[in-house]
């Protein structure tokens, strides 16, 4: 099934579709193995400075055999892509979704660019995601008045033709100071104005609660990468100071076993 089917369909049935970013093989397995455990569906997130890590062809080749191996139901999507170029790149590479971020822009560059994006897109038959509004990315505070505007929302889904959409209703970019509070009603009030997917960033440390009231609101798509992140480099350092161990094939398992964990914890809350 193509992922703009599966999330039309997750969304009339008020469940979450899991995005998690990898950036390496350990962190793609581990979130696989807890996919196949689940046998639940999953996208797999990769932004540039990942596939300038890894490669572009490497990345994309390693994403598509590892679904094939560990039998699960996924997708490739280019989160948050800074540039028509990059967003090229991607598409010839294969992926099935890509993010064009215009959220820093003026509502009309937003747009503009958003469009050309779509246009591109449509003869590679891509799903395509945007965000409107700002969620703030690490290290930037957020106020209520850069949150996602129902009839703004609608204007822009209508004018450029995007399959998904990135609110903002209160969730941030890494790890949050204080506990987060959504503006639900908000978010219930732009589901009513648009037919879009919607899609909440900034996934990582939000109660579960709040993500599941998230979800029985209109939010579909949820992303996940900075818990990631920590929970692999934490497991990480812990293993690596308690013993002298050089070889990484008996380092990096207990690490990626604690990625599995975690995501089946997130596949939990997202289809609870």
């Amino acid at each position: 099934m193509k992922i703009k089917d599966k999330l039309r369909l997750f969304t009339a049935q008020k469940r979450g579709l899991l995005a998690t970013n990898f950036y390496n093989l350990e962190t793609l397995h581990g979130v696989l193995q807890a996919a196949a455990d689940l046998k639940e569906p999953i996208i797999l997130q990769l932004t540039q400075s990942s596939i300038e890590y890894m490669g572009l062809e490497t990345a994309v080749s390693m994403g598509r055999a590892s679904l094939n191996e560990f039998g699960v139901e996924g997708w490739i999507h280019l989160d948050h892509g800074g540039s028509v170029a990059m967003i090229q790149s991607c598409l010839d590479a294969g992926f099935d979704s890509v993010m064009i971020d215009g959220s820093e822009l003026t509502f009309e560059e937003n747009i503009r660019i958003t469009s050309e994006v779509v246009k591109l897109a449509e003869s590679y038959g891509v799903h395509v995601e945007a965000e409107l509004g700002y969620v703030a990315k690490l290290g930037q505070s957020y106020s209520t008045d850069q949150f996602t505007q129902p009839k703004e929302a609608q204007i822009f889904v209508d004018s450029t033709g995007i399959d998904a959409l990135a609110v903002a209703i209160g969730s941030a970019h890494g790890f949050y100071k204080k506990e987060p509070n959504l503006d639900l009603e908000l978010l219930s009030r732009i589901a009513a104005a648009t037919a879009a997917t919607l899609v909440l960033h900034g996934g990582s440390g939000l109660p579960s609660e709040q993500v599941r009231k998230a979800i029985s609101r209109g939010i579909c798509k949820v992303n996940l990468a900075t818990e990631i992140k920590n929970i692999f480099m934490k497991s990480l350092k812990g293993t690596l100071i308690l013993n002298d161990e050089i070889d990484l094939r008996k380092v990096f398992p207990k690490a990626t076993k604690q990625i599995t964990e975690l995501v089946k914890e997130k596949l939990k809350v997202v289809n609870s």
